[in-house]
């Protein structure tokens, strides 16, 4: 694969992730420098196996949301779960295409990755 779909995978993540974060109001500029470093973090990972391009969407989610959490806290929150402690959705599968966030205490999937409301 040459550099330009490798280049296209990542912006493509990159929005998916970005649209996520501005449907949940979060998506300030520390925020998005967050995103900038998952972005180059995950260029290396996708020039080293071209192959998985089509998990880079669910790999830079996961490493924003693990970077908020180190720094803000739990993202995104759980729409589905109205009672109880608030906890955040999970990317699914975590090493796939076609990622999802998903509540995993109620077995549900809330939307893709970039489909956030």
């Amino acid at each position: 694969m040459d550099v330009e779909p490798l280049e296209q995978a990542l912006h493509a993540a990159r929005a998916l992730v970005l649209a996520d974060l501005t449907a949940r109001d979060v998506a300030d500029a520390e925020v998005v420098s967050l995103v900038e470093g998952a972005v180059r973090g995950r260029r290396w990972w996708v020039e080293q196996w071209p192959e998985g391009a089509e998990y880079v969407a669910g790999l830079i989610a996961q490493d924003v949301q693990d970077a908020l959490l180190e720094r803000y806290g739990r993202w995104p929150l759980c729409p589905v779960c109205t009672s109880g402690e608030p906890h955040a959705l999970d990317v699914e599968p975590e090493l796939g295409a076609d990622p999802h966030w998903v509540c995993g205490k109620a077995g549900v999937v809330v939307a893709p990755v970039g489909g956030l409301r």
